[in-house]
């Protein structure tokens, strides 16, 4: 029997995190924030791995780096402040695993999130990047400004992934108050 919890969307994303990266992967945290998936990712893949991590914030991005620096793990993460929308011209390798938090940064100013926008510009971007076989996790937090409104734009533009090349699938608190986070994962069909 499993240890594990899943108390809530956090959890999740760590138990999925803990189960499918392996040593050699090559990540990409969409949004860093004060960098908790980045390490887990880099833990994760090893001295022989990668993992790119993007903040359009400098402070989250330098909240990461010390968090890295401090696991000694700070040579296996590119460290990126800019946009997640222009992932593409940050990153050209295929990724094995990508993680996205949408909302803003935890303990920071709730004014700056994430949209709808760039971040449909940005999961189109990245499922040019997603490797054969490859996952993507976007946990969506609905009950900020604009949150539930890029929720529902994820959902439709997930719900109409062709389901020869993708798996899609959601993950939810059913019984939970105020609009818990919701997962949403797409799989890369392996090749046949």
């Amino acid at each position: 029997m499993r240890n594990e919890k899943l108390n809530n969307a956090v959890q999740f994303t760590e138990l999925i995190i803990k189960s499918y990266v392996k040593a050699g992967n090559v990540c990409i945290d969409a949004t860093a924030g004060n960098g908790n998936d980045t390490e887990i990712l880099a833990t994760a893949v090893g001295q022989a791995g990668r993992v790119y991590a993007f903040d359009i914030q400098n402070e989250a991005i330098e909240a990461t780096r010390f968090r890295l620096r401090a696991k000694g793990l700070l040579d296996r993460v590119v460290l990126i402040n800019d946009g997640h929308e222009r992932i593409r011209e940050h990153v050209s390798e295929e990724a094995d695993f990508i993680i996205y938090n949408l909302g803003y940064l935890p303990g920071g100013d709730k004014s700056l999130s994430t949209t709808k926008e760039t971040t449909l510009e940005s999961l189109k971007q990245a499922l040019t990047l997603l490797a054969p076989a490859g996952l993507m996790a976007i946990t969506c937090y609905r009950s900020h400004e604009g949150g539930e409104e890029e929720y529902k734009a994820v959902m439709e533009f997930v719900s109409q992934l062709d389901q020869i090349k993708y798996n899609a699938f959601r993950f939810e608190l059913l019984n939970q108050k105020n609009a818990p986070p919701v997962v949403i994962g797409v799989e890369m069909r392996g090749v046949a």
